[in-house]
């Protein structure tokens, strides 16, 4: 979404930055110096190599125009950065690079070591979405609307409580991305054909100590076809995407004249159209159901390819998470600004909806309008008391 106009509006919270070239080939070098580590303290290789590959794993080491003419030459996504690391590395140290381990393990691993930056990312703006909509349901919790079923005037509801239904939507994402997190940031050292061969008995060893250096669990079994745990990833963000368009849907639907209940904010200098000047276009809101479009089907079909890979299939190039990341990154950029507080100037037009006992008996059965949160739950979703 980099190209609408209206992300110049909203700040990348980082999430770009972490998918760049540079990034991916740095948390590859990540992973080969974590797996020097470890072979280092089992005695796999020489601890004073393991020392000059960790100091050497930097970027700033090597020369990226030899790797890239290297990636040209060999067509290989790997093996021109593990040649340009060993080049770097003094005396004999190089030799050990890559000891043992296959381009997938490399990656694999790397690739989720870039996606948990950005996981901690997008649970730092769900936490702020939420605060941000707590704020917005407490300020109308008895501004009057219709409900509506079926796009059709129901019985009476308020505003808060519409505001309310998000927030706890938005809760139980944040809880199926906490719960996954043990299943799906993994480290994987399986070798060639992902029996371990290479480094015999002491591989299982080996992994679980490269993937606590890494700050990660290991693999239970590092086969180079497992692809659930990215899977579920992805489809976690296709569902978080689906919550997005929908509070873009009712915003943008909201805001036509017929309804006149809400607005997006607009700011100063802000255009809505070069012809007519009264247009107030509801730019964020359909800038966030097309950034969920463009990742929903995508992101599952990605998630559903990559579960089902076969023997013979090799991801090391990779799929399915990259692939999501761009519009899961515009979604969580667009929903996440500061406009969502704003998002209700009102609503614009109070409606007569009738008294306070039909608005209660949409609520809550004790007739109160207040929106209520449980104190433990809103810490685990936002990390805050409130």
């Amino acid at each position: 979404m980099l190209e609408e106009p209206t992300s110049l509006r909203i700040d990348d919270p980082g999430v770009r930055a972490l998918f760049t070239e540079s990034a991916r080939f740095q948390s590859w070098l990540d992973v080969e110096a974590a797996l020097a580590r470890a072979q280092a303290e089992l005695g796999i290789i020489p601890e004073a190599a393991a020392r000059e590959i960790v100091r050497k794993a930097h970027l700033s080491y090597l020369n990226l125009a030899a790797v890239r003419e290297g990636l040209a030459r060999t067509g290989h996504p790997l093996v021109p950065l593990v040649w340009e690391l060993d080049r770097a590395c003094e005396g004999d140290a190089g030799g050990f690079v890559h000891w043992g381990a296959t381009t997938q393990n490399v990656t694999q691993t790397g690739q989720l070591l870039q996606v948990r930056r950005a996981h901690e990312i997008f649970l730092r703006q769900l936490a702020a979405i939420l605060t941000t909509l707590a704020d917005l349901a407490e300020r109308t919790k008895d501004v009057l609307l219709p409900g509506r079923t079926h796009g059709q005037h129901a019985v009476p509801a308020t505003f808060g409580f519409k505001v309310a239904v998000w927030i706890d939507e938005l809760g139980r994402h944040v809880e199926r991305l906490h719960g996954c997190e043990s299943r799906v940031f993994v480290a994987m050292l399986g070798g060639g054909a992902g029996t371990l061969a290479s480094l015999g008995e002491l591989g299982l060893a080996t992994q679980e100590k490269m993937a606590a250096h890494l700050g990660m669990a290991p693999m239970r079994l590092p086969a180079r076809t497992i692809g659930d745990h990215q899977a579920e990833y992805v489809t976690l963000l296709g569902m978080l995407a689906s919550t997005g368009s929908k509070i873009g849907r009712e915003i943008y639907t909201l805001m036509k004249q017929e309804f006149g209940e809400v607005e997006e904010p607009v700011p100063p200098g802000t255009v809505g159209s070069s012809t007519m000047p009264q247009k107030r276009n509801p730019k964020l809101s359909q800038d966030i159901i097309a950034a969920a479009a463009s990742g929903m089907m995508p992101s599952s079909a990605c998630a559903r390819a990559r579960a089902a890979s076969t023997s013979n299939q090799d991801w090391n190039r990779a799929g399915s998470v990259n692939s999501a990341r761009t519009p899961g990154s515009s979604i969580r950029r667009d929903v996440g600004s500061s406009s969502m507080g704003d998002v209700s100037h009102g609503p614009r037009r109070l409606v007569n909806a009738g008294g306070h006992q039909d608005r209660g008996q949409v609520l809550h059965s004790d007739n109160s309008s207040r929106p209520r949160y449980d104190p433990g739950l809103w810490a685990s979703w936002t990390g805050r008391s409130r």
